[in-house]
């Protein structure tokens, strides 16, 4: 997915049970802003990451929610070609479908349950829209997952993972307390990237980091297995969710911070949720438009390329063409007047 603000600001990213009286200190509730994906009559996604002060979880550097959306009457999604350095992006459905094609060659449907992750490293380029056959609904995230410094400039790559590790969460009592035997059902894990309760994905990842689909059955309280060395974050998709004092509405996203060892969540809807963590990533970063580097004149010559061959890619070129999309590619935007600066995870 593609970040297609015209005027793109410079991202500046870097054990408590239900309702308790007061929110879990430790904790940061990111609400998402608004932002049009496409021209005047765009699909909107709510956008948690990166926020205003809190940049990133683990690697994780970006978080758009979208839906449920019905997209019979419209385009849906239609993100043209456009590039992209130095990070993954994750995509994940909830419903519906989404073509993706890029540079590599790749030419995939994105389905609900299953993971497309595209490896920028040192320049992609990708488009993604609406099937005409698609279904009536649309819901789903899209997140960016930044490279350390030591893979940033690797070459690009595409997995497709439709057989993913699944687990079952037992129902807890309003108190917390473990369950009857043989314990009910309270929700299904599948364990998009990394590992969670000895369950690890077969997706390439470049940093300690993990991410999972949770869906909670109606009224659930269930218990979370967490990596204590993670920092955490619980991304809502569609209904509200509670955990650590905390109603998380769709798309906002709740920092947990470090050192637990799980979250207990409740629902009274069926929900589906993202939890994302990892360890805190020590890189310093630049995040503008669709690049994410290290400093001003690394995304000046990102940009040019893209520019110089957005047109007519020439052979060996770093962004070469998405072939089967025969839309035009997206400009990239104008350069801010001043010169961008790496920013910390994090603002006190």
């Amino acid at each position: 997915m593609s970040n297609l603000e015209p005027h793109p600001a410079e991202e500046r990213v870097c054990a408590g049970e239900i309702d308790p009286a007061l929110p879990d200190p430790d904790t940061e509730l990111l609400e998402p802003r608004e932002v049009p994906l496409g021209g005047p009559r765009a699909m909107l996604v709510r956008r948690a990451l990166p926020g205003k002060n809190r940049r990133m979880v683990g690697a994780w550097c970006f978080a758009d929610a979208y839906g449920p959306t019905d997209v019979s009457p419209g385009a849906g999604m239609q993100v043209p070609p456009h590039p992209h350095i130095g990070l993954q992006t994750v995509s994940w459905l909830v419903r519906g479908t989404v073509h993706h094609r890029d540079s590599v060659g790749s030419d995939q449907l994105v389905r609900p349950g299953q993971l497309n992750l595209m490896t920028a490293g040192h320049g992609i380029a990708h488009s993604e829209r609406t099937p005409a056959d698609a279904p009536r609904d649309l819901h789903g995230a899209q997140l960016w997952v930044a490279l350390p410094g030591a893979d940033r400039e690797g070459d690009p790559h595409f997995e497709h993972h439709a057989d993913l590790p699944v687990l079952d969460l037992p129902l807890l009592d309003r108190a917390g307390a473990a369950p009857a035997e043989p314990p009910a059902h309270g929700a299904r894990v599948t364990v998009i990237m990394g590992e969670v309760d000895g369950r690890r994905s077969p997706a390439r990842t470049y940093t300690p980091l993990m991410g999972a689909e949770l869906v909670l059955e109606p009224g659930a309280r269930v218990r979370m297995p967490l990596e204590p060395g993670f920092e955490h974050g619980v991304l809502a998709l569609d209904a509200t969710v509670h955990t650590l004092g905390h109603r998380v509405g769709a798309g906002s996203l709740l920092y947990l911070g470090q050192g637990r060892d799980h979250a207990v969540l409740h629902a009274e809807e069926r929900a589906h949720l993202l939890v994302i963590g990892g360890e805190p990533f020590a890189e310093d970063l630049v995040m503008w438009w669709n690049f994410v580097g290290r400093d001003h004149d690394e995304i000046v010559r990102a940009r040019t390329a893209w520019e110089q061959g957005r047109e007519a890619p020439a052979p060996g070129s770093r962004f070469p063409a998405v072939a089967g999309d025969g839309g035009a590619a997206l400009p990239a935007p104008d350069l801010p007047n001043a010169r961008l600066r790496p920013r910390p995870r994090h603002r006190p």
